[in-house]
């Protein structure tokens, strides 16, 4: 009784929203009648036509309004989605039927796949809803990826169950009624005048107050639903379908900034199909407790003061108090939901072609291993660039003529050449002549706040880059002497595997080239045993192929968060190896967790 009471109460107010429009346009042409009719004078006519010109300005804005909330439940075309039939994939529509029928609702009459962790219902529907219309349901296909069978039950029910006759048809509107509320409130702020802005803050006014009081009856439709899906999928399925979705949003987020995206700054992209294709084999080589690591830690967003979703956790504990119901629960191993569809290579190649923009369409592909390869090698000549021309700079400032007057030949970093920087033994040559912290070191670029640090601060801020340059002229180095291959890691952080004795003893040799009196034996003694290609090995930038055994030097996206001796992802602009990267920015130095640690976000 008390929901129907709240339900009626929001009706009211919903149908109020609309008539605020009307009340304003009396009150306006009441206005202006008389001042045409009874109060216009010759004196005042300036002043008359003002009123009347503000008076119409916002009745436009009015009637925009109106229109706004009449057609805010208009279906609009979906751009970035694939339109699937029942011809097409009979499974999947099967699984929507059965929920629209648990619910006692008819099924979409249109089914769409995404490529957001989401699923929704919509209808074009008029009066926010009391009159249906046609109705089209959105499913993401990582969402297929990531819930088994059950599960996707349970949300499908979930989102029909929005539209059930749940406890009162009133229920349903008025949550289609915040929909328009915030669709005409948005209209209004998209205005370009003040006006707008002045009339706007009336409907704004007005829509607080209705979503306040329609509050309580959004999360009661939103509780209600999820009873329905445990009814139809089983109270566990349900409970944990929304225990993943918070993981599978976290993973997708993960996966486009750690894979999707790698080759944004060379121009590629990954195979056709695998920029959202690619979720599934993440998904596939990582357990529950791998994927739950990628959220620890993130803070939860702060809900909004008007969501109409209660807390998560609060929604799975009324779920499991729910009883047992007549759907047995299946194994563990459930299958998961990507199985319904046929040919899933085709729908994925399908989905990317509709929703890339049409310059990312035109970016080449690279393989997975050629994108790891390139972007690490990119990163790796980006950040050693640094330290050979300081290293070319502290040479040329320290070289005498036959009459011995210095030379002061200035280097700078876009004026040299590959070919003209010195190479790894020569820059080990110019640390075993001391040059490092007396030349090097003063020429390796530095954020303006350092400019002024001497003595052990000096040295302990700018040893890390030079150490990056360093490693990073080691990664190359190995490189070109095919001795590292990509590793695509979709258990962990993809990166380089090097050899064995490198992984062991690379990062104390780097800490001994760098100390404060440099030692460059062990480096070189590592350097001895996988000696440079004697030719321009370029080709074996490619896909030289390395015992098993070695482990992972992965990288960390979006951070340049090193570990000694580890190329890190840029954040800049860089390009394949082989070409001119783009100037590295300066960034504090850190190094990476291992990767058996939980690495932050």
């Amino acid at each position: 009784m008390m929901f129907r009471l709240r339900a009626v109460r929001a009706l009211v107010l919903l149908v109020g929203f609309y008539l605020m429009g009307g009340v304003l346009l009396s009150a306006m042409a009441a206005l202006d009648w008389l001042l045409v009719t009874r109060m216009l004078t010759a004196r005042a006519a300036w002043l008359e036509g003002m009123v009347l010109t503000v008076t119409v300005l916002l009745a436009v804005a009015i009637v925009r309004g109106m229109f706004a909330f009449l057609r805010a439940g208009r279906l609009g075309p979906v751009p970035q989605a694939v339109a699937v039939t029942p011809q097409d994939q009979p499974e999947l529509w099967e699984q929507v039927r059965a929920a629209a029928q648990a619910t006692g609702e008819r099924p979409p009459d249109e089914l769409y796949l995404v490529a957001q962790v989401n699923a929704g219902v919509a209808e074009q529907n008029r009066l926010s809803g009391l009159l249906p219309g046609r109705r089209r349901m959105l499913l993401g296909l990582p969402l297929l990826a990531g819930l088994t069978v059950p599960q996707l039950r349970a949300v499908l029910a979930h989102e029909f169950g929005h539209y059930a006759n749940l406890d009162t048809r009133l229920g349903g509107v008025t949550m289609r009624g915040r929909e328009a509320v915030l669709h005409t409130v948005e209209v209004f702020r998209e205005g370009s005048t003040r006006l707008h802005y002045a009339i706007g803050a009336l409907y704004v006014g007005y829509a607080r107050m209705f979503l306040r009081a329609s509050q309580t009856v959004a999360r009661q439709q939103e509780f209600a639903a999820d009873q329905v899906a445990a009814r139809h999928a089983g109270r566990d399925a349900t409970a944990a379908a929304l225990r993943v979705l918070p993981v599978l949003a976290a993973a997708h987020t993960h996966y486009f900034k750690t894979y999707a995206a790698m080759g944004g700054p060379l121009g590629a992209l990954p195979p056709v199909g695998e920029v959202h294709g690619g979720f599934r084999r993440l998904l596939a080589a990582r357990t529950g407790e791998r994927l739950a690591e990628l959220c620890a830690g993130q803070r939860r967003p702060r809900p909004h003061q008007y969501d109409s979703h209660p807390p998560t956790a609060e929604r799975i504990t009324l779920i499991e108090k729910l009883p047992a119901g007549d759907r047995a629960e299946g194994p563990a191993d459930e299958p998961a939901a990507l199985t319904l569809l046929h040919d899933p290579d085709r729908v994925f190649a399908e989905l990317e072609a509709c929703s890339l923009a049409q310059e990312a369409a035109r970016l080449r592909r690279m393989s997975w291993d050629d994108l790891v390869m390139a972007r690490a090698l990119a990163d790796a000549e980006g950040w050693s660039r640094p330290l050979p021309v300081a290293v070319a700079r502290a040479l040329r400032s320290s070289a005498y003529s036959a009459d011995g007057a210095a030379l002061r030949r200035e280097v700078t970093a876009e004026g040299v050449a590959n070919d003209q920087l010195p190479g790894l033994e020569e820059v080990l040559d110019a640390f075993d002549r001391g040059l490092l912290w007396m030349e090097v070191a003063d020429r390796m670029p530095k954020p303006h706040q350092a400019a002024r640090l001497i003595g052990p601060s000096a040295r302990n801020f700018i040893r890390p880059r030079v150490f990056d340059g360093l490693a990073g002229m080691v990664h190359l180095r190995l490189a070109e002497a095919g001795h590292v291959t990509p590793d695509i890691a979709w258990s962990g952080q993809p990166g380089l595997v090097l050899p064995e004795a490198w992984e062991q003893d690379m990062d104390d040799a780097l800490d001994a080239a760098v100390a404060d009196t440099p030692d460059t034996a062990p480096l070189r003694a590592l350097l001895a045993h996988h000696p440079a290609c004697p030719h321009n090995c370029r080709s074996a930038l490619r896909f030289p192929h390395l015992p098993s055994g070695r482990r992972v030097i992965s990288c960390e996206p979006g951070q340049w968060s090193w570990r000694p001796g580890r190329v890190g992802w840029s954040r800049g602009t860089v390009q394949i190896c082989g070409r001119e990267p783009a100037a590295a920015s300066s960034r504090p130095h850190a190094r990476a967790p291992s990767p058996s640690s939980p690495r932050p976000e």
